[in-house]
């Protein structure tokens, strides 16, 4: 319970390499994750080239950090192994969020960026790995080593927000 509570988006990175032993823990933990029918139509394309990273960071106004990023996973379905073709999304960002909690597990600072929901980013995301029609870009992780950022608790308890037996 401890990651759920102080995982944060971590933006600023220190200038060193993750292991890769906790490369394959993050994707390890994504792959336990839960998928409609047992689908895992998951895929992955783990970045560490500073040159594609950088490209990367180009994605939106939003994505700028990725090119001080350590690495950065691509998060894709693979719509040949769908069973539950309208689940994948969800699938995925189950997957996404056992990486964000691993990353804050072992120490790495982490951020999730979307990319299923906004069509340029799509696009840019299929045209910059050549990604075949099956391959449907869902998300970027950016992880690395905290540079004066943590993750750290922060209350967002709101019983405002709970509501028993109907919505009043």
């Amino acid at each position: 319970m401890k990651e759920i509570y102080n995982r944060r988006s971590i933006r600023k990175y220190k200038d060193r390499p993750i292991e890769k032993e906790k490369i394959e823990e993050l994707l390890r933990a994504a792959m336990q994750a839960p998928s409609a029918s047992d689908q895992q139509s998951w895929e992955f394309i783990v970045v560490e080239n500073k040159k594609t990273l950088g490209k990367l960071s180009l994605m939106n106004s939003y994505s700028k950090f990725v090119a001080d990023s350590a690495a950065t996973i691509v998060i894709l379905g693979n719509s040949n192994k769908f069973k539950v073709a309208t689940s994948w999304e969800g699938d995925m960002g189950a997957a996404t969020e056992n990486i964000l909690l691993e990353a804050t597990y072992l120490e790495l600072g982490s951020v999730w960026l979307g990319i299923a929901t906004d069509d340029a980013a799509t696009d840019y995301i299929k045209k910059t790995f050549d990604l075949p029609e099956n391959i449907k870009p869902f998300a970027l992780v950016s992880v690395g080593y905290p540079d004066n950022e943590k993750n750290e608790f922060i209350d967002r308890f709101d019983e405002k927000k709970i509501h028993y037996e109907d919505y009043k």
